[in-house]
C-alpha cells in the first residue's frame, strides 16, 4: 500500500557550518569589536553570548541570517530567555527542535482527517507520522495540503513507497 512519513529534522551538519560562519563574520565584524561575543554548539542548542542585550540581538540576527542561508528552517529553533551572565554579560539559548511532538501528531492527524480524503489513514510513529492510502493520487494531494499549512516545525517527507 503505498505510504510516506512525515518527519520534522534539524539537519546539524548545516547548523554546524551556520554557527561556524556566524563565528567567523562575529570576529571580523567592527561592531561586535571588544564584546567577546561568541557561539557555541551543543548537542542540541546553541548558546550565544555577548557584553549587552543589544549586542545579543544583533548575535541573534547574525546567526538567523545564516542559518537561513544553509536552508535550515527558522521554525527548527527557539529563543529561551535573555540569563545574566558571569561579568555583567548577557546569555540565551537556543534550542533546536526536531521530531514530532504527541500534541503536533494530533493537531497533523487532525488535519488530514478534516482534508474528507477518503481512504487516507494516518498513524503516529514515535516523532514521526506515517500517511497511507490505497491511491498515489491521495498521497501527493495530502503532501501538498500540508506544505500549504503552517504548522509551527519544519516538516519533511520521506519514505515514499508505492
Amino acid at each position: 500500500m503505498p505510504s510516506f512519513d512525515v518527519v520534522s529534522e534539524v539537519d546539524l551538519q548545516e547548523v554546524r557550518n551556520a554557527v561556524d560562519q556566524a563565528s567567523r563574520e562575529v570576529a571580523n565584524r567592527f561592531d561586535f569589536k571588544d564584546t567577546h561575543s561568541h557561539l557555541e554548539l551543543g548537542d542540541d542548542a546553541i548558546t550565544i553570548e555577548s557584553s549587552s542585550e543589544d549586542r545579543l540581538t544583533a548575535l541573534r540576527q547574525v546567526l538567523e541570517e545564516k542559518l537561513v542561508k544553509r536552508k535550515v528552517s527558522l521554525k527548527a529553533i527557539s529563543y529561551g530567555d535573555v540569563q545574566d551572565a558571569s561579568g555583567s554579560r548577557s546569555r540565551q539559548v537556543v534550542a533546536l527542535n526536531s521530531g514530532i511532538s504527541s500534541d503536533k501528531a494530533k493537531e497533523l492527524n487532525k488535519f488530514i482527517k478534516g482534508l474528507g480524503i477518503k481512504g487516507v489513514q494516518s498513524q503516529t510513529q514515535g516523532e514521526q507520522l506515517r500517511v497511507i492510502s490505497k491511491k498515489r493520487d491521495h498521497l501527493q494531494a495530502v503532501m501538498s495540503s500540508l506544505k500549504e499549512g503552517d504548522f509551527g516545525i519544519p516538516l519533511d517527507y520521506q519514505n515514499f513507497r508505492d
